[in-house]
């Protein structure tokens, strides 16, 4: 994977040898969306759904979307079988293309400009499942459009390098005291047996796990809700999780220092990593 083969506007091509016009709007403006799907055994999880995710996210800031389900799938499959690599995680980017330096969209139709790569997927470990994970918090000053899998993604980027720099996995941000999401994760929480997610709006970005934990809550027995939940409240969860394409599902052991739980990983969380691995299965 030194050199993978990528996509790019219709020609399949080493990732070296990739190029774009400086005058691209996703390189200029960040003007442009992005979707990541998980592929196991080469085959794509939850892939429907996230080309949903990514036609709404076009949609919701007007970029013609160049091809149908269909064809996105295809794309998908043609990389994937350029490189020789079973689990995988595949990156896709539409920008509104290439135009004259200007914030205004563009006057005159443009191509949208689509990218396409694929690199190994590597899941957490069962070691650190085991022991779970430490997060920080941090004050969520991003944008309030965070629904949209935009590629302006400088809010995160410093979210990310805050835990980085703290030497934790995550940080978890709040929004006038109420938990919205992690720098790329959804998070939950688990009281009395019960797990609890902030509501699907525009504060956000609804994590295509979203949809799967529902769904698993539901075959699980466990009983979910989507609401507002309070800063102290995550502090005095049962269990808190994380996840994302990449991390799955993740227990949170710690946060800013302060033992969540009883510090070990917990039986809800048991539950949905297991069921998801059946998911998994199924493919």
């Amino acid at each position: 994977m030194n050199d993978p083969i990528v996509y790019l506007n219709g020609d399949m091509t080493p990732l070296s040898e990739a190029r774009i016009p400086v005058l691209d709007r996703g390189f200029i403006f960040g003007d442009g969306v992005y979707e990541v799907i998980p592929m196991y055994g080469r085959k794509p999880f939850r892939g429907t759904h996230h080309i949903a995710r990514l036609f709404r996210s076009l949609g919701t800031i007007g970029i013609t979307n160049p091809h149908n389900e269909a064809e996105w799938l295809a794309l998908i499959d043609r990389v994937v079988q350029a490189n020789d690599l079973n689990d995988q995680i595949v990156y896709i980017q539409v920008t509104r293309g290439v135009a004259k330096r200007g914030h205004a969209f563009p006057k005159d139709p443009v191509t949208p400009t689509v990218f396409m790569m694929t690199s190994p997927l590597a899941v957490p470990s069962a070691e650190v499942r085991a022991k779970g994970v430490a997060c920080v918090t941090l004050e969520d000053k991003r944008w309030l459009n965070c629904q949209i899998k935009s590629t302006s993604l400088l809010g995160n980027v410093l979210a990310a390098q805050y835990a980085a720099e703290h030497e934790v996995t995550e940080a978890i941000q709040f929004r006038d005291g109420f938990l919205s999401e992690a720098s790329s994760s959804n998070v939950w929480i688990v009281k009395d047996g019960k797990l609890s997610a902030p509501p699907k709006d525009n504060l956000i970005l609804e994590g295509i796990r979203y949809g799967l934990i529902e769904e698993l809550c539901k075959s699980q027995g466990i009983v979910f809700e989507a609401r507002r939940i309070t800063r102290e409240e995550v502090f005095g969860a049962d269990e808190v999780l994380l996840s994302s394409a990449t991390k799955e599902v993740l227990p949170v052991v710690a946060i800013d220092d302060q033992r969540v739980g009883d510090g070990k990983p917990g039986p809800v969380f048991g539950k949905l990593y297991a069921a998801y691995q059946a998911a998994k299965a199924a493919l």
